[in-house]
């Protein structure tokens, strides 16, 4: 179930409430006149099963309250109410398949961003990769896919398209490739200054790797892990299990990609440069192929969905 809390200028409230009342899997609601100072109007909340959550947001947002109001959203962890039982019963299809749409696109725009942050953390990701394949450390390696942000602006690219928001492809691509390109700039001056200390060596990275060679040596199931890790990641993203994120992260190839072609180009290895970067860029396409076909499916089963029920 998800909890609406609205604030609505007090001549649109009744509007709202007849919106809310003809919503097939809403309950518990409660109107306060009057109580909201900033913005001033009435209080109107709600428990909406989340399978008609984007259904209801969606018309909210069609009576403008998004911009003379406020609309709030929370997932509730724990509802003892028969009602609340009812409301999930009546709504139509699983709580766990339906998709809230305007929180994908709020979750991804955040995600998207190039902040600080974000750059930091791709940063760290890519330098701990690199020592992960200087070492032939498979631990190395899974650790850095794991503290990787990239899924983010990968994401925020597909629901872009979907959704048709340039701004947000633009805002993710920029984060997406600039993020890559300090991210790998820096494992190149790292790289060189672990070699002044005599802890990286080119023979190292030359030499027989066993658990690391993958990185640059891209192939069929390069494309194959990558698209089937990008309907696992969307999926994980737009449902309420949102558990798998992790063990996409550690799927794909991107960031050890990423950190082999930073250290091969330290050392001029022109060969582990380039395969290493037909594995990057092999595994970002697939990610994104497999995104936005899954976030396209999702929308047209959904969009049938509702047009069944409102034909019975």
């Amino acid at each position: 179930m998800l909890h609406l809390r609205l604030i609505t200028p007090a001549e649109k409230t009744d509007d709202v409430v007849l919106l809310i009342e003809r919503t097939v899997g809403t309950t518990h609601l409660v109107v306060m006149p009057g109580a909201a100072r900033n913005p001033a109007g009435d209080v109107v909340m709600c428990d909406v099963a989340r399978e008609a959550g984007d259904e209801l947001i969606g018309a909210l947002r069609q009576l403008d309250l998004d911009k003379s109001g406020s609309i709030a959203v929370e997932n509730i962890d724990l509802s003892l109410s028969k009602r609340a039982d009812k409301a999930e019963d009546e709504a139509p299809g699983e709580g766990a398949d339906a998709v809230l749409w305007e929180h994908l696109a709020d979750a991804t725009h955040e995600e998207s961003t190039l902040s600080i942050t974000y750059v930091a953390f791709i940063t760290l990701a890519t330098m701990i990769a690199a020592c992960g394949v200087v070492l032939d450390n498979a631990i190395l390696i899974v650790g850095a896919m794991a503290v990787g942000p990239e899924f983010g602006p990968l994401a925020g690219f597909c629901t872009a398209i979907v959704q048709r928001h340039p701004r947000l492809a633009m805002r993710s691509l920029i984060a997406l490739l600039v993020g890559f390109a300090v991210a790998m700039a820096v494992t190149v001056g790292f790289s060189l200054f672990m070699d002044w200390l005599d802890l990286f060596h080119k023979s190292d990275l030359e030499g027989d790797r066993p658990n690391t060679a993958f990185v640059y040596a891209p192939d069929e199931f390069s494309f194959i892990v990558a698209v089937l890790a990008g309907i696992a990641g969307t999926l994980s993203l737009t449902s309420s299990k949102s558990g798998a994120l992790v063990g996409v992260a550690i799927s794909v190839t991107t960031v050890p990609a990423a950190a082999n072609a930073a250290v091969a180009l330290s050392y001029g290895d022109t060969k582990q440069t380039w395969g290493s970067t037909e594995q990057l860029l092999l595994n970002l396409l697939g990610i994104i192929l497999a995104g936005t076909l899954t976030l396209l499916a999702q929308k047209w089963l959904w969009t049938t969905q509702r047009r069944s029920n409102n034909a019975l």
